[in-house]
């Protein structure tokens, strides 16, 4: 019963912090593996599945508000797909030991990508985007961050997203793609690292994060405009480096 509390608060603060900042997933792995004790495999089907209700519901908001590149979101989680598959395959090659310090390294670079990012208007970003018509680095960039993700378990927006800002994209819009795109990286993850485990031992587990999740990202979401999103991406940054610190190197 304890554990199944710290589930459900958890995924609804996590799933809030998406809301508001669509950033954060990348704790959930992290608690799972780190502080539950449960297996990569069971830690990385119960992330992907609340990855896979937050992006479909942001997603769903940022394109209702018109801040949605759909040609750019499809043709990159196309690439994504194909990288999540490689990602999960690599998986079972893989000591476990070794991917949680991947997912402790990914974690913390995330963290301090976070803290060293500076957010910039989008009235004020006026590069040429330069995915708009080159279609094999879009591809390619979603295999490439699509396998570091589902190996992982970072979620996609922490990754995919300053990427896409730095290619030109603009900031709300590289949200709401990235948010997008974490639904083609959680779909054959869930299915891959679901055949790993015995599926029935999580479901209740599944049903409380999947709630507490959706709960939360909704919530974040009405509320986005109200937050100083700045400083929370800062405290989330600060929070995950200090873990990943923690549980790389004591």
């Amino acid at each position: 019963m304890a554990e199944l509390m710290i589930i459900g608060v958890a995924n609804l603060i996590v799933g809030g912090l998406i809301g508001l900042t669509g950033v954060a997933g990348f704790l959930l792995p992290m608690l799972y593996a780190g502080y539950l004790g449960m297996s990569v495999s069971e830690s990385l089907v119960l992330s992907f599945c609340a990855f896979l209700i937050s992006g479909l519901i942001g997603s769903w908001n940022y394109y209702k508000q018109k801040n949605m590149d759909v040609k750019l979101a499809v043709r990159l989680g196309i690439g994504s797909f194909i990288g999540a598959v490689m990602g999960v395959m690599l998986n079972s090659f893989i000591p476990e030991e070794k991917v949680k310090m991947l997912l402790y390294i990914v974690v913390l670079l995330s963290g301090i990508s976070i803290l060293v990012r500076k957010d910039k208007k989008e009235m004020e970003q006026d590069r040429e985007n330069l995915l708009e018509k080159n279609v094999p680095t879009v591809l390619a960039l979603g295999i490439v961050t699509g396998a570091i993700c589902s190996l992982s378990g970072a979620g996609g927006p922490v990754l995919v997203m300053p990427l896409l800002v730095m290619l030109g994209v603009p900031v709300r819009t590289a949200v709401g793609v990235a948010l997008f795109d974490s639904v083609f990286i959680a779909i054959p993850s869930i299915a891959g690292y679901a055949l790993q485990i015995k599926l029935s031992s999580l479901a209740g587990p599944l049903i409380v994060s999947a709630a507490a999740h959706g709960i939360g990202v909704c919530a974040g979401s009405s509320h986005a405009e109200k937050i100083r999103q700045n400083v929370l991406k800062k405290g989330i940054a600060v929070f995950s480096i200090i873990i990943a610190i923690w549980k790389l190197f004591f």
